[in-house]
């Protein structure tokens, strides 16, 4: 047994040191590929400063993958510590050896077991803790950091390190450790094997099963490498690809998919991280290759078909499967997606998740959407959550997944002639399509009563413990819905079925769409947060089209509390990167964020002339559904400035709507359009119809502005006693939200009725109290010491966006330096304080 070493603190265990031969350059670089070469060299900075020179320029725009190598990460870093391994004794090194195979790039928990049946002294590590490389504990070596155990893998000779892999997969005897000792088995090969690689494509399946996603892109990239038949080995890099992807580790899955040659797995991706047009066309083309052949799973590594609920399905029958069986029937996509831990979870840990029916499963790099089939939908019922028995499910076909992402790329563009061309192709192939094709085509076509049916359908699935991508697209008809309520739940039962099923991918994905119920319901504080998270994971996963479309959302949230200036980067940094590749739906919700940003602050024209705008972009720049639920805000703008003739034609669409669905929210906000078109006393009677409806429903926000624009009205027909009532509650709501734009335009009413209002709110004691959520994370990395740029770099900010930051920190907690910042920030987390 190896003996339980406790060493003093060794400076080399610290995190590396920031280094300006990083920060300079990191400044210049995308915020996506900021993001990630940290990731990739695992947050040590200077690997990430040695190995930007290395890029090249398309790499530096995040245009093409970065290096997944160690060697072409950091290979002087790689050299400095190989250096410091070899002069260790021959010994020590073996031992170093054999806990870098146990640990990397699949870590088997075997290194005590092959200790004692190699009878290896242990008291070799002595050299190594005394060196500073790595100590020995109670479960293993730990090393000095990650770079460290690479170098000690890879300093072995090739005959040493296949020595080990054997010893390892030798102990490792367990049923549920079948996927680590084929890796250990596979590890120690010589050659090309079509046995060995059978074996580790079978134990890949099994991995993925219990949702240990990296570990079984590591088992299906070996297995290609010792499958001697061409095509077998595309499928199982193919399979590799998708299991990077849907890891989180979207540069392999890109470096990967350029290998495979596969067009549905690359418009996947496209999806994702490039031109949503181009993945588009990519899809449809795929759903018609795999429509004449859906029996076959084989048909794409991606053309898996839709998820459902684990409850519904049956177990997997592949885990009793023969490799050589397991290797000609399922592509890994078809197996992935049990429910499972976390990515970072221990082997242990996921193995005690049971799998769901690999032929039921899609991957989770992809948001899929329930069927329109009636019998593979339950009817939504009203006030409750439905659920799917295993006797309502159809297994959809890998056509009907491929038409479903195909839907997503129409929806991202916002050109809805892909959408009618994609429901074409689907009634000509006699693929069932996608419940939220069917309601999104319906909605566009003016058919409202079909599309609500459609869209009620989908949102009813959104019961706890189903699979995400299903919950995520439960959210978006929720919301199209205005069931800002069930969109909410839906998308944090998505984020948390996507963390349980170790495919953190999924996540952000869901924070997309969780920003709009946020940001409808007045929690703009909490959004932020959320979403400003959800960026960070977004561009460290490679989709970068999910961090513009957040980059969006976090311009809105900007608005809402009154951050001009984050809210104009933000929108800025979105609508530069969504009009470069297509898309839509983050190019028009940046511009209606800049446009509500105008009409909170009085901007009247300004506000009007960015919604006319909005209205009038095509696919590309703007998206129709942005363009309705902008209509409310439109409206008012147009009927500030005078115009309102526009302004009538689109409300009465919106009435439509809104009369058709029947949402509480939809229709108050109708009724207040109608007031404000409305002469006179007429728009009374409006307004108290809005505030009766906005009381049954979500949007608290927009309640507190129907209550601004109704006291306004009200003062100008000389109600005063009635319309300082409703300024005043729209006022505490304001201050309640954070929102201090529209606030002061309550205070501007009061005044002009001649009653004192209440001053704007001091500063509370608690700075998480007073701050927003995006100052109180700057300040906090400020009190730790992170100077404006690093500050910038990790949250993907400008430098000049942090000093606008802290100048309002130190402004709302009244303070000068950053040592006050540092006792302010220490007396609030005290128990008890605030």
């Amino acid at each position: 047994m190896v003996t339980p070493v406790n060493p003093p603190p060794l400076d080399r265990t610290s995190p590396p040191q920031r280094t300006d031969a990083w920060r300079q350059p990191a400044a210049g670089l995308s915020e996506g590929v900021r993001v990630r070469v940290l990731r990739a060299v695992y947050g040590d900075q200077r690997a990430a400063a040695e190995l930007l020179p290395l890029l090249t320029e398309r790499q530096l725009t995040g245009a093409d993958p970065l290096p997944t190598e160690p060697a072409e990460l950091a290979p002087a870093l790689l050299r400095e510590h190989r250096a410091e391994i070899r002069v260790l004794p021959d010994d020590t090194r073996l031992l170093l050896l054999l806990a870098a195979a146990d640990q990397y790039p699949v870590s088997t928990d075997a290194f005590l077991r092959a200790v004692v049946a190699a009878r290896l002294d242990t008291r070799c590590l002595d050299a190594a803790e005394a060196a500073g490389i790595a100590h020995a504990g109670a479960g293993g070596v730990a090393f000095r950091d990650a770079w460290t155990r690479i170098a000690a893998y890879e300093t072995g000779t090739p005959a040493d390190r296949r020595d080990v892999h054997r010893l390892l997969a030798r102990v490792l005897r367990g049923e549920s450790e079948t996927p680590s000792r084929s890796w250990h088995r596979g590890a120690g090969a010589l050659g090309p094997s079509g046995r060995l690689a059978a074996e580790l494509s079978a134990a890949a399946g099994r991995a993925a099963d219990t949702g240990r996603l990296s570990v079984a892109r590591s088992l299906a990239e070996r297995a290609a490498a010792l499958c001697p038949d061409p095509a077998e080995q595309h499928r199982l890099t193919a399979r590799a690809a998708v299991y990077a992807w849907r890891s989180g580790d979207g540069d392999r899955a890109r470096r990967l998919a350029a290998t495979a040659a596969d067009d549905a797995l690359g418009g996947v991706l496209a999806l994702r991280a490039g031109n949503a047009t181009e993945a588009f066309d990519a899809l449809l083309i795929g759903v018609g290759a795999a429509a004449p052949t859906a029996s076959d799973r084989g048909a794409s590594p991606l053309a898996a078909p839709l998820s459902v609920a684990p409850s519904a399905v049956t177990p997997s029958t592949s885990r009793t499967a023969t490799p050589a069986a397991s290797r000609a029937v399922t592509p890994a996509a078809s197996r992935t997606a049990s429910p499972a831990a976390s990515r970072t979870a221990s082997p242990a840990a996921s193995r005690t998740v049971p799998s769901a029916d690999p032929r039921a499963v899609p991957p989770a790099a992809t948001r899929t959407v329930p069927s329109a089939d009636p019998r593979a939908v339950p009817p939504a019922i009203p006030g409750a959550l439905t659920s799917v028995t295993p006797s309502a499910i159809t297994p959809p076909t890998p056509a009907t997944h491929l038409l479903a992402r195909a839907t997503e790329a129409a929806v991202y563009t916002g050109d809805l002639r892909r959408l009618r061309e994609a429901a074409r192709v689907a009634g000509r192939l006699g693929v069932v399509a996608p419940g939220t094709l069917g309601g999104l085509v319906a909605a566009f076509d003016g058919r409202y009563a079909d599309a609500r049916d459609l869209l009620k359908s989908a949102a009813g699935r959104c019961g706890p413990g189903g699979d995400p991508t299903v919950l995520i697209h439960a959210a978006i008809a929720a919301l199209l819905l205005g069931d800002h309520t069930r969109a909410a739940t839906a998308t944090v039962r998505a984020a948390a079925s996507a963390r349980a099923r170790g495919t953190p991918v999924t996540v952000p994905q869901a924070m997309e769409f969780r920003a709009y119920a946020d940001f409808w319901t007045g929690r703009p504080r909490a959004g932020e947060a959320a979403a400003t998270d959800a960026l960070w994971q977004a561009h460290a996963t490679g989709q970068d089209n999910g961090a513009c479309h957040l980059q969006a959302a976090l311009a809105m949230f900007a608005a809402l509390t009154g951050d001009a200036d984050v809210c104009r980067e933000r929108a800025a940094t979105a609508r530069s990167y969504a009009l470069a590749r297509g898309l839509g739906l983050p190019a028009a919700l940046a511009q209606w964020a800049l446009a509500f940003l105008d009409l909170s602050s009085g901007r009247f024209a300004a506000a009007a002339a960015r919604l006319r705008a909005l209205a009038g972009f095509g696919p590309g720049h703007g998206h129709r559904a942005i363009r309705h639920l902008a209509t409310p805000h439109y409206v008012e703008a147009a009927v500030r400035t005078g115009d309102t003739r526009v302004a009538r034609v689109a409300h009465a669409d919106y009435d439509r709507w809104a009369g058709t669905v029947l949402s509480p929210d939809d229709l108050a906000l109708s009724a207040r359009c109608r007031a404000l078109l409305a002469p006179g006393e007429e728009a009374v009677d409006h307004y108290r119809t809005a505030l009766d409806l906005h009381s049954r429903g979500t949007r608290d926000f927009e309640r507190a502005r129907t209550e601004l624009l109704f006291g306004s009205a009200l003062r100008r027909l000389r109600r005063r006693t009635e319309a300082r009532d409703r300024l005043h509650s729209a006022l505490e709501a304001f201050d309640s939200f954070g929102a201090p734009h529209c606030a002061t335009q309550a205070r501007t009413e009061l005044r002009a009725l001649g009653t004192p209002a209440a001053p704007a709110r001091t500063a509370p004691d608690s700075p998480t109290v007073t701050l927003t959520a995006q100052q109180l994370l700057v300040a906090r990395m400020a009190a730790d010491g992170a100077t404006n740029r690093e500050i910038a770099v990790r949250l993907a900010l400008s430098p000049r966006t942090i000093d606008h930051h802290l100048r309002g920190v130190f402004t709302r907690l009244g303070i000068r330096s950053r040592i006050e910042l540092v006792r302010l920030l220490a007396e609030s987390d005290e128990p008890g304080s605030g």
